[in-house]
């Protein structure tokens, strides 16, 4: 309890300090700084993509999710693979690879090509999960009451993927809000790139604050409507049944232009960043294979992605415990306090760090354990969702048999607990590792002096039009996130019970 209400706790840093800062510029100044032209600016900037993108997103993800899972698509199973795919790929990579294609791209267009063919895997993933397992028998007892295909679609089997929709529009928006380098390569101006941009010439300053208060405001206000949408509503039967197959809608003469669709999306979110990576590679040479630079940053990227996993995993435990062992509103806000502080974007918390540490803490300033701590924070949830499945599956009737068997409370808890819950603890991990490997803006603002990740180093040499010593960093990415994606993919086809 201690622990779980510690890491709740510190959680709150990033909250307390936007709060704090706003307090500390005065009403007059807050206001003058927030109603600016250059704030509405950016909040039409950042609503205008969302409410571009996020559509876009719902009807790339839906759309391919039903093709793939419940019509008589040719070669579904390498479409299913083939759509999870760009949540391999960087967005900033994604970007850094069309701007090398078109040179011209920038504003709010191409934004939306950018995050639309880097997000809309979010809710493909979670939509394809849910028309797997869901019973085709909903859909039957609709047909035999005269709906058409069509009217089944939206009556039926759309309402039944309202969590899934809610939840990956939710991860879209936050991600679009949080995202720094794909927007800053098309120059197109967002409130994390402004903040970025107030941090470097001000250093922390006031419009630097009151940009961060209006993101945070807009996070909270996305989280809300995410649970609002939701609702209460149930989805689930009460036990399994005997689910029948589901009959595959077949496509007939559409079959054509449904294939040519699809292939249109994975050759424009998987084929162009790997077919200029890799050209932008060859063009190269050897030389940019063989830097001290190169090596230094895959084993800083491996360092701390390990490490990185192995603390959060590590303190998301407890939460997790608590959550399964002892459910009631203080596990539950204890969770949510987490929740709200992961959703923030990552500028905002490495500011609040930058902040407290310099105010309170100097020594601890640029040093590993911070940096660890932001990842911690961010990233607590990938590992505390897993944990806490995890534990679900060792119910403490099985380590209370044990005990009962002569086993010591702390051997029985090892060998019983903790070994069920290791296979969830692992994919937990697993995805802390793939987030920290590509983190880029706390890692810029927080990471020690001479330390160079693969994301840092790849936004260094992009940035500097070294589109060809980038291009390493690029595909050393892509092929650390490929195999946890395709992990991320499988489990989410488990779940359904494929």
């Amino acid at each position: 309890m201690l622990l779980a209400s510690l890491v709740a706790a510190a959680s709150l840093i990033p909250l307390g300090f936007v709060v704090a800062m706003t307090v500390a510029a005065g009403w007059e100044t807050a206001v003058a700084l927030v109603f600016r032209a250059r704030t509405l600016e950016l909040l039409g900037n950042t609503v205008l993509l969302a409410a571009i993108t996020v559509p876009l997103c719902i009807v790339v993800g839906v759309g391919g999710a039903w093709l793939v899972e419940r019509t008589s698509l040719r070669g579904s199973k390498a479409w299913a693979v083939l759509l999870a795919a760009p949540l391999a790929i960087p967005a900033f990579v994604n970007s850094y690879a069309w701007v090398s294609a078109v040179p011209s791209l920038e504003g709010v267009f191409s934004g939306v090509l950018i995050a639309t063919l880097s997000y809309y895997p979010l809710v493909y993933i979670p939509a394809a999960a849910v028309l797997a397992r869901l019973d085709p028998a909903i859909e039957q007892s609709a047909a035999s009451l005269g709906l058409g295909a069509w009217s089944v679609f939206f009556r039926v089997v759309l309402p039944q993927l309202r969590i899934a929709i809610a939840g990956g529009a939710l991860l879209v928006a936050l991600h679009l809000l949080a995202e720094y380098g794909a927007f800053a390569m098309v120059r197109f101006d967002t409130f994390t790139t402004a903040i970025m941009e107030q941090y470097r010439s001000t250093f922390n300053g006031a419009a630097g604050n009151m940009l961060a208060s209006v993101l945070v405001a807009l996070c909270l206000v996305l989280l809300a409507a995410e649970a609002r949408l939701r609702g209460n509503a149930r989805y689930a039967r009460i036990g399994s049944g005997a689910q029948s197959t589901p009959t595959r809608l077949p496509l007939g003469r559409w079959e054509p232009a449904a294939q040519g669709a699809l292939a249109a999306v994975a050759v424009l979110a998987v084929g162009v960043p790997l077919w200029i990576v890799g050209r932008w590679a060859v063009a190269g040479g050897a030389a940019i294979w063989q830097t001290a630079e190169l090596a230094h940053a895959v084993g800083s990227s491996l360092w701390l992605g390990l490490l990185g996993a192995l603390v959060t995993t590590v303190v998301a435990f407890p939460l997790a415990f608590l959550a399964v062992r002892f459910p009631g509103t203080l596990s539950r806000t204890l969770e949510l306090a987490n929740y709200v502080t992961s959703s923030l974007p990552g500028i905002v918390l490495a500011l609040a760090f930058v902040t407290v540490s310099l105010r309170m803490v100097p020594g601890i300033y640029q040093t590993t354990g911070l940096l660890v701590a932001a990842y911690v924070l961010l990233f607590l949830p990938r590992a505390l969702v897993n944990l806490r499945a995890g534990l679900a599956q060792a119910p403490k009737e099985l380590e209370e048999a044990a005990r009962a068997l002569g086993k010591a409370p702390l051997t029985a808890f090892v060998r019983v607990t903790l070994r069920l819950a290791a296979p969830a603890a692992a994919g937990g991990a697993a995805l802390v590792f793939l987030a920290v490997v590509n983190e880029l803006t706390a890692t810029l603002l927080l990471s020690p002096l001479g330390t160079k990740t693969l994301a840092t180093e790849f936004w260094s040499l992009s940035s500097e039009i070294d589109y060809a010593g980038a291009a390493p960093y690029a595909l050393l990415m892509i092929a650390l996130s490929a195999p946890v994606t395709y992990l991320l993919f499988q489990q989410s086809k488990k779940a359904a019970g494929q």
